[in-house]
């Protein structure tokens, strides 16, 4: 039975001392929510909030809220260190795809809480711009709460979560996490151009969280009968759509949008994409018949080796596994498809190079085994089919050019311990 609509205070009433709580991120997090537990941070006491929180989308410490609050999350946000240091954060080490299953099949929630548009005509609420998780979580939830936002937008195509499933239906309206796509560095400006050459016309495309690869998603505009097939998509695909870029017939797909105020009141007007939980943006078996898979994503380093870090500044955790892995390997895995790392060669102004000779960081994100293309400013390197020491030589090619002598040194001094 669903309760007549009622405020925040309801909602934060669920809360209980040792209550697992699915707790929405990305642009389905609810800042209204978040603003009621901030003003009331005792109701969170003895509470575990799990979800999967994204940095530089969500940049609040939900564990901060009560010394005995905790949070299960699956990257680290910078919002999170001091929680995470004194032990009130756990991180799970999983890709995208695996976090979808663990919400699907292993977790089990006594509330969770679901941003949602208000009910159409048959009881329907979409989720809206954020269908990443929120239909898998719901199936594992003893309690349900909807947080209606009329400010959430309703794609034509996405799924929904029927009114009167939910146990508690709260107003929840207000502002949705934005972002604004700012003028590309000029590295980043001269990866996208590479990039851009390498992107067949009728090639299904994904592009990660960094400046590069929403840079090159921008180059785009064109190429003809591409079709989005990303996890999550910006106001440059809305330019693409603009541009003629896009297959008009083409089975469009994203999961998340992250963008302006405007680039939302676009999705709810027109039919860019089907939205679709991340069994369907990032599982293997979604992924395995496209073709001409394009993935575009960024990491922090590559070693000569071809392996890639894109979680950790030196011995310090800023991110998490993400979505690479599993857009790495369906374009591998692809007929006519290309995997993409694009960074630029420097850090720190170039005082620190980010092709280096091999990772120290504690953990890799991506193996040498599934590396394809790795692209910087400087050049290309095609890796594939490539032997160890071809790759390295295509490897310290792209690197800043006064860091290649240090480079080639430092790989024939690895060479030699063989």
């Amino acid at each position: 039975m669903v309760s007549p609509t009622g405020h925040l205070d309801q909602a934060l009433d669920e809360l209980r001392s040792g209550a697992r709580v699915y707790l929405p991120g990305a642009t389905g997090e609810s800042l209204a929510l978040r603003e009621a537990l901030i003003a009331d941070p005792g109701r969170a006491e003895g509470v575990e909030f799990i979800g999967c929180l994204v940095p530089g989308m969500n940049e609040f410490d939900y564990a901060s809220l009560h010394p005995t609050t905790r949070v299960t999350t699956f990257m680290m946000a910078p919002a999170m260190r001091a929680s995470f240091e004194a032990g009130r954060v756990a991180l799970l080490p999983l890709a995208y795809s695996q976090i979808a299953t663990y919400l699907s099949d292993h977790a089990q929630f006594d509330v969770g809480f679901f941003q949602v548009c208000p009910p159409d005509a048959d009881g329907q609420c979409s989720v809206g711009i954020a269908a990443d998780f929120p239909t898998l979580a719901w199936k594992r939830a003893h309690r349900r709460v909807a947080l209606i936002n009329p400010a959430m937008p309703r794609p034509p195509r996405g799924p929904s979560l029927p009114l009167d499933s939910f146990d508690l239906v709260v107003d929840a309206g207000g502002a949705l996490s934005q972002g604004q796509e700012g003028s590309p560095s000029e590295e980043a400006g001269r990866i996208a151009d590479r990039i851009a050459g390498l992107i067949p016309d009728r090639a299904a495309i994904q592009s990660g969280i960094g400046g590069a690869p929403g840079a090159a998603i921008a180059r785009l505009t064109q190429h003809r009968g591409l079709v989005i097939r990303s996890g999550m998509i910006t106001d440059a695909y809305g330019a693409l759509a603009d541009a003629g870029a896009l297959d008009p017939d083409g089975a469009h797909i994203t999961g998340v949008a992250y963008g302006t105020a405007g680039f939302y009141e676009d999705l709810a007007r027109r039919d860019l994409a089907r939205f679709a939980d991340t069994h369907t943006t990032h599982g293997a078996a979604s992924l395995a018949g496209v073709e001409r898979f394009v993935s575009i994503n960024s990491a922090l380093e590559v070693d000569l080796f071809g392996q890639v870090n894109s979680e950790w500044r030196g011995e310090r955790l800023i991110s998490g596994v993400g979505g690479g892995p599993d857009f790495v390997r369906a374009a591998g895995r692809s007929a006519g498809g290309l995997s993409i790392i694009a960074l630029p060669a420097t850090a720190a102004g170039g005082k620190v190079s980010r092709i280096v000779p091999r990772l120290t960081c504690p953990t890799i994100a991506i193996g040498r085994a599934d590396i394809d293309t790795v692209v910087t400013e400087h050049g290309v390197a095609s890796l594939k089919d490539l032997s160890v020491e071809a790759r390295a030589q295509a490897l310290i090619a792209i690197a800043e050019p006064a860091r290649q002598t240090e480079l080639a040194q430092a790989w024939a001094a690895m060479r030699a311990r063989f």
